[in-house]
């Protein structure tokens, strides 16, 4: 069997779906062989990762990026570039899947139709046109958790029996920090103090005013102890808050943009890892917390309970007054964190890339098969 997978978020500067293509691609090929898993909308070398660049060359970002929009403008079905083999399988950007084959789609979240306002209006549409025109046409579905696929079927009204879940995994690198490691990292990005730690691009959903005012509400002596820093490229929507972390005395430090290489080290230093976001679909920062044994505190909504089992602390990512205080709870209790980082680290176990190729594996040959 032969597989394409539209890799198109690894031509862009993304986030959370670049970390899922990109992973996702290495586990399959290690699985079944690289001729077996080929790329759309053209071939693509799995490097190092990186989220603010193109994974191909220029010229190569540059021809697929053009038939990418040719295909979505110009209504061009995806095989009129390539043979797609037995099955194509769509990840967000294209629109035009092939009609000459079996295709399927990963589902990653209706954040667009949930929160519009965290979103721009470009992205909204965009989602909307994916949905109208692969994803209630696609003959399978992969959610990367029960929560979004029961929020596609009741938002979008896509059959539920056509959709199954398979988990994301985590980067190997993040369940085998080195110490050393770690305090290579604090002197390289000066991390003096102890930390707490939030991970994740500065945007509406991810709720970091209500994180910034909660922590300013704690006792003087635990920001003198610990400080908060944030690590994440600018996103979209309030430029004030940008301005603000970027500012002296915003009560944060600051980082911008981590590289991937250095996410496991920053992660598993942390005191405390939180992330009140207000919708995600899986949540690939508070999973590799968990895999680095650190304690987590995040949002008791959306895919994040589902995520975090009874592995990590919960609160009201509406309420400052309750994120402020499960902080202070959490940093007074030294015990009570340790008791979460070996919690998180065993649950962590089963997010691993090499289940979820061959889970997708599975997926794809009851779709090549038309089961």
């Amino acid at each position: 069997m032969r597989i394409t997978i539209d890799a198109t978020p690894l031509l862009l500067r993304s986030a959370g779906v670049k970390n899922y293509v990109y992973y996702w691609l290495v586990a399959l090929r290690r699985l079944a062989g690289e001729a077996a898993v080929r790329t759309f909308p053209v071939p693509v070398r799995l490097g190092e990762l990186n989220h603010e660049g193109s994974l191909a060359s220029g010229p190569a970002t540059l021809a697929g990026l053009v038939r990418l929009h040719a295909s979505n403008y110009l209504r061009l079905p995806a095989d009129w570039w390539s043979a797609p083999g037995d099955v194509f399988h769509a990840s967000q950007q294209l629109w035009n899947p092939p009609r000459r084959t079996a295709f399927t789609a990963t589902l990653y979240d209706v954040t667009c139709w949930l929160m519009p306002e965290a979103h721009t209006a470009a992205n909204v549409a965009a989602a909307r046109h994916f949905a109208q025109r692969v994803l209630r046409r696609a003959a399978r579905l992969i959610a990367i958790s029960e929560n979004t696929r029961a929020d596609a079927v009741r938002l979008l009204g896509l059959p539920a029996e056509k959709i199954e879940v398979i988990y994301p995994g985590v980067a190997e690198a993040f369940f085998q920090v080195r110490p050393e490691a770690v305090e290579l990292l604090k002197a390289r990005y000066r991390l003096e103090r102890p930390y707490v730690l939030f991970v994740g691009a500065i945007e509406p959903r991810k709720n970091l005013a209500r994180l910034l005012e909660a922590w300013q509400s704690l006792p003087a002596s635990l920001r003198e102890e610990f400080e908060l820093v944030l690590a994440g490229p600018p996103g979209w929507g309030d430029p004030s808050l940008l301005h603000r972390l970027r500012t002296a005395g915003s009560g944060a430090h600051y980082l911008g943009y981590v590289p991937e290489k250095d996410l496991p080290a920053l992660t598993a230093g942390a005191a405390l890892f939180v992330y009140p976001s207000l919708y995600e679909g899986f949540g690939f920062p508070v999973a590799q917390a968990m895999a680095a044994g650190t304690p987590v505190l995040t949002s008791a909504i959306s895919s994040l309970p589902e995520v975090v089992g009874e592995a990590g602390e919960l609160t009201d990512p509406y309420s400052v007054r309750e994120i402020g205080a499960a902080i202070e709870r959490l940093l007074a209790s030294p015990a009570r964190r340790a008791e979460l980082g070996a919690r998180g680290a065993r649950r962590a176990r089963r997010f691993r890339w090499e289940e979820c190729a061959r889970q997708s594996w599975q997926f794809f040959e009851r779709a090549a098969g038309g089961a």
